[in-house]
């Protein structure tokens, strides 16, 4: 199937690992030039040497790394400004952003608080605010913010990863309605577990609070998945393909999870 992304540009926020890296790397393989960023510089060339390495469908497609720190609204505009010298153009943009630290909501600090309303949710909102009048310049634009199952269902212990990310889909949802009118499709997907590196950490974490083995923690999640595994980042990376692609023409507003049926409730 020919997605009609050949020469698109993209912008992948926190692209060096896990699903964002999943996300540039397939969207480079569709032909896409791909702009990847990360605050560490190691983990930034290895990402971009990996997509290099990929056979992209259309030959001097390009990768270009940028150094970021999310939590810096001057690090996103200068984002966003090497993006425009370098390509003079933005089509897509994957919102994606370290998942915040977990604990009870009697554990987690005022300093937490606010780092996570920072790094998820002001993020989207401070990067957006620059990317959009680009996209309404050019006619067209897709944005993906990429939350968690938490925004359809609160997950234990997470509780600023449940509260955070369902700020990111009220205000994706508003943007949806105010730029459809200018070819602007913005969507959410939801990943549920999938075996990163955050996840390994959670498993970890969570055995040694509750005394059980890493084995047992991760049977506990994935005795939870109809599917009866933990997902794969280029899983979710699928949809958010698609959502960038002409195919998906007519999705704005939507929050979709790719979760193996965690999710049972019918929205």
């Amino acid at each position: 199937m020919n997605l009609g992304l050949e020469r698109k540009v993209v912008l992948v926020l926190a692209s060096s690992k896990g699903l964002g890296l999943a996300c540039a790397k397939g969207l480079y393989e569709e032909g896409v030039n791909v702009v990847i960023c990360s605050r560490a510089i190691e983990n930034l060339e290895k990402a971009k040497k990996e997509i290099e390495q990929i056979k992209s469908i259309m030959k001097g497609n390009k990768v270009i790394s940028v150094i970021a720190d999310l939590l810096k609204e001057g690090d996103i505009k200068n984002l966003v400004d090497k993006v425009i010298e370098e390509f003079g153009r933005i089509d897509i943009l994957v919102h994606n952003a370290g998942g915040p630290p977990s604990g009870p909501t009697n554990k987690i600090t005022k300093k937490e608080w606010l780092n996570s309303i920072d790094l998820n949710l002001l993020s989207f909102i401070w990067i957006t605010r620059m990317i959009l009048p680009i996209m309404r310049k050019q006619k067209s634009g897709r944005v993906i913010a990429i939350t968690s199952v938490s925004v359809k269902q609160p997950l234990k212990n997470l509780v600023l990863s449940n509260t955070t990310r369902l700020g990111i889909v009220g205000y994706a949802k508003t943007l949806a309605i105010e730029y459809a009118k200018d070819n602007i499709l913005i969507n959410v997907v939801c990943p549920g577990p999938n075996l990163t590196d955050r996840m390994k950490v959670l498993i970890k974490k969570t055995a040694k609070e509750i005394g059980k083995s890493e084995i047992e923690v991760k049977k506990s999640w994935t005795n939870q998945i109809p599917l009866g595994r933990l997902g794969k980042p280029e899983e979710l990376a699928n949809l958010v393909i698609f959502l960038a692609s002409e195919k998906a023409s007519y999705i704005t507003g939507t929050v979709i999870q790719v979760d193996g049926g965690f999710i049972k409730g019918p929205f």
